[in-house]
Formats: C-alpha cells, structure tokens, sequence
C-alpha cells in the first residue's frame, strides 16, 4: 500500500512540475547531420546522424534563396523551404528557414498552421497585410501592415496569413523553430483532404448548402507550402 502511495505522489509531483515537458531533448553533441543510411553512422539521441568525422561543410549549406520564385499559381505566392530535407546539418539544432515570394495586387501565403515552429518573418521588398488568430474561445484576429525592414512573429501552432496589398512583387524570409516545423494550410486540409471529409460534417460545421460544400470539395487546393 505504501508503495503505491509513494508512485501516485511521485506522478502528481511529475505531472505539477513545471519541468515536466514534452518535447524534443537539447542535443547532447556539437551537431548530428541526418542519414539516411545507418551503414556509416552513429546513434545519438535516438537518431542516426553522420560520424561528426566525415561531416563536411556541404552537411551545412543551401545556395538559390537569392532567386525570385515564380508565382503565377491560384494563390499568388511560392514558399521555398530550407529545412532538413535541404540541410542536413540542421537535425536536431531546432531552426528552419523559408523564402516566400508574392505577386502583385493580392498574392497570398494562405491561412496556415505551424503545428511545431514559431515564425519570425521579415519583409525585404513589398508591402505585406499579415495576422494571426489567437485560440478558443477568443478567436482574436491580430493584424499589421508591414513594409520592407519590418518584423512580425506567429505565435507557434496559431492560423496565420500573408497578403501582399502592394502593386509589386513582395518577398520575405521567415525563420521557423523547428528543423521540420509541418504546415496545414487550412482550406486544404478542410476541403481537399484525402479521402475528402463527409460532406455532412462540414455542412454543419459552415452553415452551408451541401451543394456548396461539394463545390468546395472539387475543387483544386494549392498547396505552396
């Protein structure tokens, strides 16, 4: 009995800690540059990264973020990501990078999600309206006008957007908190799923006509992201 006394008591205390997180540990070595091949690795972290010996500095770099993307899509805009599929090197160092290029007149980052990535964006050329919406049961909309030299964070996990108000191409560079930060863009995932939602659910949830919700649904959701 005293026992399991002692284990409910050592769970609570867990559970109360404000040390107790769920998430990625720090790394515990200088880098671990992913592989996909375990032949010549080593096991660190529960990953399998590279001999730290045979790293080289190509494990750490990208080249291109210099060029203009091209934008003519539904949406208007092209995000090019730099994150652990482009770098290697990034595993397990927690940061990502992304460039995204908007056209003219009303190109379009759509509303997203980062379900694991902060985003702290700053815009280079352009004029970009961006915002956020804060969580249940606010739903707050937190909006701002930004122009080049200008700097906006999205709070982790929160829908956001980014729509360029000017009459010329914008372009802004974005770092994220994750080496893989994810992306749901939220129409796609809602009305361009796989297989698609059930036409009912959504019916109820928008306060739509069925016959709109399957317009919806056959649609052409781009993703840029």
């Amino acid at each position: 009995m005293k026992t399991a006394h002692f284990i409910l008591v050592f769970c609570l205390l867990a559970l109360a800690s404000p040390f107790a997180y769920a998430s990625d540990p720090s790394p515990l070595q200088d880098f671990c540059v992913a592989i996909n091949d375990p032949k010549d690795a080593v096991f660190v972290n529960g990953k399998f990264c590279k001999d730290p010996k045979l790293a080289k500095a190509q494990d750490f770099y990208h080249s291109g973020l210099n060029i203009p993307r091209n934008t003519s899509n539904p949406v208007g805009s092209t995000v090019t990501p730099v994150n652990v599929a482009q770098i290697p090197g990034l595993n397990t160092l927690g940061i990502s990078l992304v460039r995204i290029d908007y056209a003219p007149n009303g190109g379009l980052n759509p509303p997203h999600t980062h379900p694991r990535a902060t985003e702290i964006l700053v815009v280079v050329e352009g004029t970009l309206y961006v915002g956020f919406v804060t969580s249940n049961t606010d739903n707050r909309l937190i909006t701002k006008v930004l122009y080049p030299g200008d700097v906006f964070v999205f709070p982790i996990g929160l829908i956001h957007f980014q729509f360029n108000v000017g009459k010329t191409n914008a372009v802004a560079f974005a770092a994220l908190s994750s080496q893989n930060p994810g992306v749901i863009t939220v129409a796609n995932a809602v009305f361009g799923s796989n297989p698609p939602i059930n036409t009912d659910v959504l019916v109820k949830v928008f306060q739509l006509d069925k016959n709109v919700v399957k317009n919806l649904q056959s649609k052409f959701w781009w993703a840029n992201n």
